[in-house]
C-alpha cells in the first residue's frame, strides 16, 4: 500500500468516526416498565450550598426492582436549572425520563 493510499485510509477512518462518535455518546437508556413508582421517599433537604443545586432522590428501575437513589448536591450550571428525574404513566406502562439541565 502506497503513503497516499494510506493516508486516504486514514482520514476516512476518522471521517467515519467522527460521525459514530456523537451518536454514541448522545445515544441514552430507555427505560419503560409495567411496576409503577412507589411514592417518592420522604427526604430532609440540607440548607442551601452556594454555587451547588440540590437533585431530589428517584426512584431507579433496577435488577427487576425499584431503588431508591438519595438526593444528592450537584455543581451549579448558570443560566440552567435542574429538571428532577421523574416518572411518566404511558397507557399501561411507566416511563423513566433521567433528570436534566434545561436552559
Amino acid at each position: 500500500m502506497n503513503r497516499s493510499t494510506k493516508a486516504l485510509l486514514m482520514t476516512v477512518c476518522l471521517a467515519g468516526s467522527a460521525a459514530v462518535i456523537p451518536t454514541l455518546v448522545e445515544a441514552g437508556v430507555s427505560v419503560d416498565i409495567n411496576v409503577a413508582p412507589p411514592p417518592p421517599e420522604v427526604e430532609v433537604v440540607p440548607a442551601a450550598r452556594p454555587g451547588y443545586v440540590w437533585a431530589p432522590g428517584f426512584w431507579e428501575w433496577r435488577g427487576g426492582q425499584h431503588v431508591w437513589v438519595a438526593g444528592r448536591w450537584m455543581g451549579e450550571r448558570r443560566g440552567y436549572r435542574w429538571e428532577p428525574d421523574v416518572w411518566v404513566q404511558r397507557g399501561p406502562r411507566w416511563h423513566h425520563e433521567p433528570g436534566h439541565w434545561v436552559r
